[in-house]
């Protein structure tokens, strides 16, 4: 009976249901006993998850499968197919294959990629969440109102991030650290398992301890505001230098055994390269090459530094950091000069009207003060950053030397992957629900729906601000990609076509991404149901290669005749105009449908709340 409770206590959601005698014999309901320093930390760790400006209405339970999901599988799946390579289980392959294991230098690569995804998605976790590492202003806010001491509070933040990291370093590994061992078969069980588990383990920890400790430093050197001013720039480039790791590796791995056998000096400067050291050393024993043994000390003391540095660094910028936040900032007016010019070009050019100035400057407060919408943009650049550089860089070996070569093909595609991945940001950061308890205003102001002129204006000011930042940065990139060009990609030709093939990117992937959207930025209401991980996937899966066909392709095309310049502005034009009337259709059917099933509509309507235009409007809406 014992057993049974047990097992539905873990398994089931919610209590069985018993019947009211049943309950009345219970007696009242007693919830279990907590501490103070129970409730701070069940608080920091769901804050982790369900950050408040995510959803007014999110789930952090759901929110942790779903990342748990995504940090373990990768692992466990590369596991599972390792086991073929190491098992001759298809009887008309076995004439084809040389018998026995994999040779050597192949295994070394496999126990490296397991060494560097420990270390990409540590890193990338521990980015993600250091706004959450320290105290915010909702914290000072909140806890100091309430009968809580501040030791106590701190030690709380501290157990909450080391069961996070913990968790994160656990779920990572955890998975293929079950699976390896079959299916690879390695000569000496406890040898391959400590090396695996230890490894990785440190490489992790190393990835995490190392962030750690660059964001306390900093913190406490520069202070909030400065640190405020480089974070963002920081955790993009972080979180592509990570990224770039991870997608560089099967280019990386083929020059690896050079550079292990080299013995240069450059390799004891690439942190992966010190655990697969210990990943070798542990398991081969004596009988391992002595680089290995070099690079297992340098890891292990570069670990013991980072974790000291982070710890002897951390109480000083939580203090610091919470001083300025109960001090505040002082408003400095002379940072408004040059966006003061900028403003003003833009509202004599392409923002005159007043209502697309007001949600233009909107926008640009609101993406760069909330930390959850910073992340975004940080998240999808840092993805396309890398996806770039990966399909830029080509390493070669000649002379026994490790050559980097420009691949022409990828300055080609990178205008699209920065077009792509941006957009593809600020789409996810303009629909997030986190300012839905604000957009009264808007409704207030205009009407819910609004009418379709306003509602036209309000939407073209989110579409301008998008083309904007997307323009800035594929054309950042595109300078960036003819410094590093051969001589034949700077040519006018070359040039002029790859310019009119960003122009169209930025363009045409602005209009279709916000396509359907009808709502304000940032004031979307959150849907009843998630959407399905799998279709997201697959639309990405299904969208991204055709973006990057027609990057490495149009080029080409545009450049071979000269008619093509003409042809493809002529085509860009017409797209646009279509997409646009599309768009005018779905906007006035927004503006012209009223949903009773809407529970805000429903409350509004019993009232008899004429916030919904006066005259003809009214005439509709009661139709």
């Amino acid at each position: 009976m014992a057993m049974r409770k047990f097992i539905q206590r873990l398994l089931m959601s919610e209590r069985e249901v018993l019947p009211l005698q049943a309950q009345a014999s219970l007696g009242p309901m007693r919830e279990p006993e907590r501490s103070q320093f129970a409730h701070l930390l069940r608080h920091f760790l769901e804050r982790f998850f369900n950050p408040e400006t995510a959803s007014p209405d999110g789930d952090a339970k759901a929110r942790l499968v779903q990342v748990a999901a995504a940090v373990g599988l990768p692992g466990f799946v590369v596991a599972i197919y390792l086991w073929p390579v190491y098992h001759q289980f298809i009887p008309s392959l076995q004439n084809h294959r040389v018998p026995g294991p994999p040779s050597y230098w192949l295994q070394v690569n496999h126990h490296f990629f397991f060494v560097v995804y420990s270390f990409v998605v540590m890193g990338i976790i521990t980015v993600f969440e250091w706004d959450l590492f320290f105290p915010d202003l909702l914290d000072i806010l909140v806890l100091k109102t309430l009968p809580v001491t501040d030791r106590r509070t701190f030690l709380a933040r501290v157990t909450a991030i080391v069961i996070l990291l913990g968790g994160f370093l656990f779920d990572a590994n955890v998975f293929a650290t079950l699976v390896l061992p079959s299916a690879i078969d390695p000569p000496n069980w406890l040898r391959f398992m400590a090396g695996h588990i230890l490894a990785c383990g440190g490489s992790g920890l190393f990835a995490a301890g190392s962030i750690l400790a660059v964001e306390c430093v900093m913190l406490s050197v520069l202070g909030e505001r400065y640190f405020r001013r480089v974070s963002l720039f920081l955790q993009c480039f972080l979180i592509s230098a990570l990224l770039v790791i991870l997608l560089l590796f099967p280019v990386f791995s083929g020059v690896v055994p050079h550079l292990l056998q080299s013995g240069s000096w450059y390799v004891r400067c690439i942190p992966p390269l010190w655990f697969l050291g210990i990943y070798q050393r542990l398991m081969e024993g004596p009988a391992a090459l002595p680089i290995y043994g070099q690079l297992a000390r340098i890891g292990s003391f570069a670990t013991l530094v980072v974790f000291a540095i982070a710890v002897a660094t951390y109480p000083l910028a939580y203090l610091r950091k919470t001083r300025q936040l109960v001090e505040g900032s002082a408003s400095h007016r002379g940072r408004k000069g040059a966006f003061g010019a900028i403003a003003r070009i833009l509202h004599a050019t392409i923002v005159r009207n007043p209502e697309q100035r007001a949600i233009f400057h909107y926008i640009t407060q609101t993406i760069f003060r909330v930390p959850r919408y910073r992340i975004y943009l940080v998240l999808y650049g840092g993805v396309g950053l890398s996806i770039v550089v990966a399909s830029v860089l080509r390493f070669s070996i000649a002379n026994e030397q490790i050559h980097m070569v420009v691949s022409t093909d990828g300055l080609r595609a990178s205008v699209g992957i920065v077009a792509f991945w941006a957009i593809t940001g600020l789409h996810l950061a303009f629909l997030s629900p986190g300012n839905h308890q604000g957009s009264w205003i808007f409704h207030h102001v205009h009407g819910r729906p609004p009418e379709i002129g306003a509602a036209l204006e309000q939407l073209s000011a989110a579409k301008i601000w998008a083309f904007l930042f997307v323009a800035l940065l594929t054309g950042s990139a595109l300078l960036m990609t003819y410094g590093i060009a051969p001589q034949n990609f700077q040519t006018w030709r070359v040039v002029t076509a790859q310019v009119l093939v960003a122009i169209g990117f930025c363009l045409l992937l602005t209009d279709l991404f916000f396509l359907h959207v009808t709502t304000i930025a940032f004031t979307g209401e959150p849907t009843a149901e998630s959407p399905s991980l799998a279709m997201t996937v697959a639309k990405y899966f299904t969208f991204f290669p055709i973006v990057v066909w027609l990057s490495v392709s149009l080029g080409p095309w545009i450049e071979n005749r000269g008619w093509h310049y003409i042809a493809i502005l002529a085509g860009l034009f017409v797209a646009h105009r279509l997409i646009e009337l599309r768009h005018y259709e779905v906007v006035r059917y927004h503006c012209q449908y009223f949903d009773p099933n809407n529970r805000e509509n429903l409350f509004l309507l019993q009232l008899d709340l004429r916030e919904y235009g006066v005259g003809s409007r009214l005439g509709k809406i009661q139709q």
